[in-house]
C-alpha cells in the first residue's frame, strides 16, 4: 500500500506539472489569438513530436521531452535590414545565426499575415502576451492556496501549550532548556507557574491573547517582570504569576530565517522567555488570507532566486562529498515528484493532510514557474518583456529628441546571450536531476 501511495503521489505531481505547463502556454495562446496574431504551434514539451492535431491555423501537440512548452507565433523577429553586412569579427557566427533566424521567420509569412505578426503589435500588447503565461501560473497558485486556507487551514502556532521545559540552567541561553533537572538547575518560568502541555493561555499581563503572536510578543516585553497569567485546563480557568527570564534569541526575518551581520554571525536580541512551546494547529482562514500566504511564498521564491547560483554550487559540492542536501534548496521535477511520493506514502499522517501537502506542492510549483519565467533573460518570458520595455523607452526617447522611429527592438541580437542562458538552464536542470536521483531531498 505504501508503494502504491508513493507511485500515486508521483503520478499526481507528474500530471500537475504537465497541466501547469499546458495552462502556462494557454496564458500566451489566448491573448495572442485575441490580438489576432497567427499562432502556428501550441506544444507541450520539446524535441520529437509524439502526437499532434491541427485546429484551424494552429497545430496542437505533445513532444518527447516534457521540460516545458512553447507557443509559436508568426513574426516574432523583424525582417533583415536590406544591405546589412555581416561583421568579419569573431561575432560573425552569431550575426549569421541572427540573420538566418530572421530569414526563417520571414519564410513563414504569407500575404494574409499583414498586420497579424507579433512584432507588428504595440508594445503593451506584446507584453500582455508574454506575461500571460506567468499570470496563469499565478492564478493557479492563488486558487489552490485559497482552497487550502479555507478548507484545510494554515498551520498556525496557537496559545495552546505543546511542551513545557521543566528546568533550565543558570545561563540565559534558551538552548540550555532541558526536561531533566540537575541539582543546581532552576525550574523554568512556565513550569513554575503551573503550565502543562494541553493548557491554553487566555490572558497575559491581564490582557486577553487570542493567538501566538500576541502571546509571544507580550512575553518578549516582560523580561524579569512578574506578570499575571491565566490559562484553561480541562475546562477549568486557572491563574498564576510568571516572571519571564531575559534570554538571547536569534533575530529572524519575515521568512523565519536567522539574520546575520556582515561577518556572517547570527544577530541576537534580548527578550523575555518562559520555556514553553506552542501547539501548531491548522486554523481555517478567510479566502482573503490566500493573498497574504501567496505573497509570502512569492517573496520567498524571489529570495531563493537571488541566491540560486550559491545554492547550485552547494548542491554540486554535496554530490562530491558526504554532505546532505539543503531541504530549502532548489530541486528538479524529479525531486518534486519524489517529495510528492513521500508525502502520499506517510500513512501516519491523515489522508486529508497528505492531500493538502500535495496541493501545497502544486501551488509552490506554479509560484516557482511564475517567478522563474519573470527573470529578465531570454529565452524566458521576462527576457521578451524586457525587450519590449527597452523598445518602448528607445522609441519614446527618439520621439522626445525629434529623431526617426528606431523601429522594433530586434531580439535576434540577443542570441549570444540566449545561447548562454539556455546552456546554463540546461546545466542546472542536469545538475538538479542528478542530485535528486543520487542524493534526494528528504522531508520525512
Amino acid at each position: 500500500m505504501t508503494i502504491l501511495l508513493a507511485v500515486a503521489g508521483i503520478l499526481i505531481m507528474v500530471i500537475a506539472i504537465a497541466v501547469s505547463i499546458a495552462l502556462h502556454e494557454i496564458g500566451h495562446l489566448v491573448p495572442a489569438k485575441l490580438f489576432n496574431v497567427r499562432v502556428t504551434q501550441y506544444m507541450i514539451g520539446f524535441g520529437k513530436t509524439l502526437w499532434s492535431t491541427r485546429k484551424g491555423e494552429t497545430e496542437y501537440g505533445v513532444k518527447a521531452i516534457p521540460l516545458g512548452g512553447y507557443v509559436s507565433m508568426i513574426g516574432m523577429l523583424p525582417p533583415n535590414t536590406p544591405g546589412e553586412k555581416v561583421s568579419k569579427s569573431r561575432r560573425r557566427y552569431f550575426q549569421t545565426m541572427a540573420q538566418q533566424a530572421r530569414e526563417d521567420a520571414a519564410a513563414e509569412l504569407t500575404a494574409q499575415d499583414e498586420g497579424r505578426t507579433f512584432i507588428s503589435l504595440p508594445v503593451w500588447k506584446r507584453i500582455i502576451i508574454m506575461l500571460g503565461g506567468p499570470f496563469m501560473n499565478l492564478i493557479i497558485a492563488l486558487v489552490i492556496t485559497a482552497i487550502l486556507v479555507t478548507s484545510f487551514g494554515v498551520a498556525t502556532p496557537t496559545t495552546k501549550v505543546s511542551d513545557v521545559f521543566e528546568c533550565m540552567t543558570e545561563t540565559t541561553d534558551a538552548a540550555a532548556l532541558q526536561a531533566d533537572c540537575g541539582a543546581d538547575d532552576e525550574p523554568s518560568p512556565a513550569w513554575e507557574a503551573g503550565l502543562r502541555p494541553g493548557d491554553t493561555v487566555t490572558h497575559f499581563n491581564n490582557q486577553e491573547v487570542s493567538d501566538w503572536d500576541e502571546l509571544s510578543g507580550a512575553i518578549r516585553k516582560r523580561a524579569n517582570a512578574q506578570t499575571n497569567i491565566t490559562y484553561v485546563r480541562d475546562g477549568e480557568t486557572l491563574s498564576s504569576t510568571i516572571t519571564p527570564v531575559l534570554t538571547e534569541r536569534p533575530q529572524l526575518d519575515r521568512f523565519n530565517q536567522s539574520v546575520t551581520d556582515a561577518s556572517g554571525d547570527v544577530e541576537t536580541t534580548s527578550v523575555g522567555f518562559i520555556g514553553m512551546s506552542s501547539q501548531i494547529e491548522n486554523v481555517e482562514q478567510p479566502v482573503t488570507a490566500a493573498f497574504g500566504v501567496l505573497g509570502d511564498q512569492i517573496s520567498g521564491t524571489f529570495s531563493v532566486i537571488t541566491v540560486l547560483p550559491a545554492k547550485l554550487w552547494d548542491t554540486a559540492k554535496v554530490l562530491l562529498t558526504d554532505g546532505e542536501r539543503d531541504p530549502t534548496g532548489p530541486v528538479s521535477v524529479v525531486g518534486v515528484g519524489r517529495i510528492a511520493g513521500e508525502a502520499a506514502a506517510q500513512q501516519d499522517i491523515p489522508l486529508a493532510d497528505r492531500g493538502a501537502m500535495l496541493l501545497s506542492l502544486i501551488a509552490g510549483l506554479n509560484v516557482a514557474l511564475m517567478v522563474f519565467n519573470l527573470i529578465p533573460l531570454l529565452p524566458l518570458d521576462g527576457g521578451h518583456v524586457l525587450g519590449g520595455l527597452w523598445e518602448w523607452i528607445r522609441r519614446g526617447w527618439a520621439k522626445l529628441r525629434g529623431k526617426p522611429d528606431p523601429g522594433p527592438f530586434d531580439i535576434a541580437q540577443m542570441f549570444p546571450l540566449t545561447i548562454v542562458v539556455f546552456g546554463l538552464l540546461l546545466s542546472m536542470a542536469v545538475l538538479l536531476i542528478i542530485a535528486d536521483l543520487i542524493k534526494p531531498v528528504t522531508l520525512f
